[in-house]
């Protein structure tokens, strides 16, 4: 593994052009303004070099010379060690770790939803999930009336969780309700920054066409 990291110069992003995995990866490195190399990898079609890499044959992988990542959280975490500024995570250990739990919770409780969207699920459990995701986003709603980022006042890794969510919400046949206006004004700042436009593939650009 480490030979064949070796040879690369650049840091290369193993990326889907639609996965929201991939995407939320493509925003940090967007953010810290990383240059970086990026190999597309279309699903089925594994490159030999990554399952080399990669024992689970999964985007994103990230590889910084002779370090391989997988697993978009890990990826996310190191790019914000390895280049601190702007800094996407709080410094003191509390707050650090109150922001961990919280991109635990939007994994566990809205992308296993998205998951199942992506996994391609049966008209009558998309219904089902359509419900419970926007039920789960009108009810934090509330949070984004006193803050323009999520609970905070700067941009944070955990903005880099909600933004692809977001974006994909048309995809999948939601629409929020009219208690949610707070969700929506808040998508659209995620939406203007310029990184995430920088981060945006064509297929992605294309699923809000």
């Amino acid at each position: 593994m480490a030979s064949i990291a070796n040879r690369r110069s650049v840091m290369t992003l193993y990326s889907s052009a639609t996965s929201p995995y991939s995407h939320r990866a493509r925003i940090v490195l967007a953010e810290k303004n990383i240059t970086y190399e990026i190999q597309d990898v279309e699903a089925g079609a594994c490159p030999e070099d990554l399952a080399e890499l990669n024992p689970y044959n999964t985007v994103p992988t990230l590889v910084d010379r002779d370090l391989v990542l997988f697993d978009s959280r890990i990826i996310m975490e190191y790019l914000d060690e390895r280049f601190p500024h702007p800094p996407l995570m709080p410094v003191d250990p509390v707050s650090r770790a109150n922001s961990k739990l919280y991109m635990y919770r939007i994994d566990r409780d809205m992308y296993s939803i998205i998951d199942q969207f992506e996994a391609g699920c049966e008209s009558r459990t998309a219904t089902k999930l359509r419900k419970e995701l926007r039920d789960s986003l009108t009810v934090i709603a509330p949070i984004f009336d006193s803050k323009p980022f999520f609970m905070s006042d700067e941009f944070t890794l955990i903005d880099c969780y909600m933004a692809p969510l977001l974006w994909r919400l048309p995809k999948y046949g939601i629409e929020l309700p009219a208690q949610a206006r707070a969700v929506n004004t808040y998508a659209e700042r995620l939406f203007s920054r310029e990184s995430f436009q920088t981060s945006l593939t064509e297929a992605e650009r294309e699923m809000r066409d």
